[in-house]
């Protein structure tokens, strides 16, 4: 199995196990929903919501707030077409998926003023403002962190399956069917490697997507739970995927890639230890 590693630069040294190479499967997860706080379909918030008819809602941790978005279920084609000359065959072959259920999905990536107040340290290589993306944390920090925020809330957070993630990227069933998450000008709704000054950026800074999400285009790569593992050109309905594996998947792209690194259907496969500046996640949970 060929391993590609990125050249973050030397002072990025965390980074150096990435691998620009993956294949599906996903953990078992327990779908239990997050239940409902402050719900707000206007969008307030430090982050409003560019599309009112997209229903939020609002969650409070030790005084910090997030917003989560509803993404309603649906049929789409997950994976790259061989017409996309950008694509590897780690994002192939295109297959069905279907999602039976609502979710919920965070409408930014997790910040690093999220992850304090929960964890009480701050792990990231870039720092300097409150609402730039956590980054240098593995699947199981993440993981240890999620522990902890669903006992201080008495929800259940959690990480998105694979097939959940790629759906909210494409936006859903409002997609326009776009290269980026949002859009097909790279810049609009991007941080990547032209024009990210080798750093992250504060989340929802760039253009949102259709359903209302910030940053599933760059900034920084995001873990999802599952094994790292390979497609089926057969259709799915709630894919779970295997239950072992040796890598899990980052999903996005990041403030280090290049443009084809930060497509909707691009792919990494990352030891659930390794930790790097450009590697965090968001969240997900399951809707009422």
């Amino acid at each position: 199995m060929t391993k590609l590693r990125f050249n973050w630069g030397k002072t990025h040294r965390f980074m150096s196990k990435i691998m620009f190479f993956a294949l599906v499967a996903t953990a078992t997860l327990n779908f239990v929903s997050c239940g409902n706080d402050d719900e707000d379909d206007n969008g307030s918030g430090n982050n409003p919501n560019p599309n009112p008819s997209v229903v939020t809602q609002d969650y409070t941790v030790n005084g910090i707030t997030f917003k989560m978005i509803t993404v309603k279920a649906g049929t789409f084609t997950m994976g790259a077409s061989n017409a996309d000359s950008a694509a590897s065959d780690r994002e192939k072959p295109a297959h069905q998926v279907t999602l039976t259920n609502d979710y919920l999905m965070g409408q930014t990536e997790v910040t690093q003023e999220l992850w304090q107040t929960v964890m009480g340290s701050n792990p990231s290589y870039f720092t300097g403002e409150a609402n730039l993306p956590v980054e240098t944390v593995s699947w199981e920090d993440a993981q240890e962190f999620i522990t902890r925020l669903n006992q201080l809330t008495g929800k259940t957070f959690r990480l998105p399956t694979e097939a959940e993630w790629e759906y909210a990227a494409r936006g859903g069933n409002r997609s326009q069917g776009y290269l980026y998450s949002g859009s097909n000008n790279i810049d609009n709704v991007a941080w990547f490697n032209s024009n990210s000054g080798s750093k992250t950026h504060a989340v929802g800074t760039k253009q949102a997507n259709e359903l209302g999400i910030y940053d599933m285009s760059g900034n920084v790569w995001e873990w999802v739970n599952d094994w790292y593992g390979a497609y089926s050109s057969e259709s799915q309905t709630n894919p779970q995927g295997a239950s072992t594996g040796s890598y899990r998947v980052g999903r996005g792209g990041s403030w280090g890639n290049g443009a084809a690194g930060v497509r909707v259907s691009a792919r990494i496969s990352v030891s659930p230890g390794d930790r790097g500046s450009g590697l965090g996640f968001r969240l997900a949970c399951s809707s009422n």
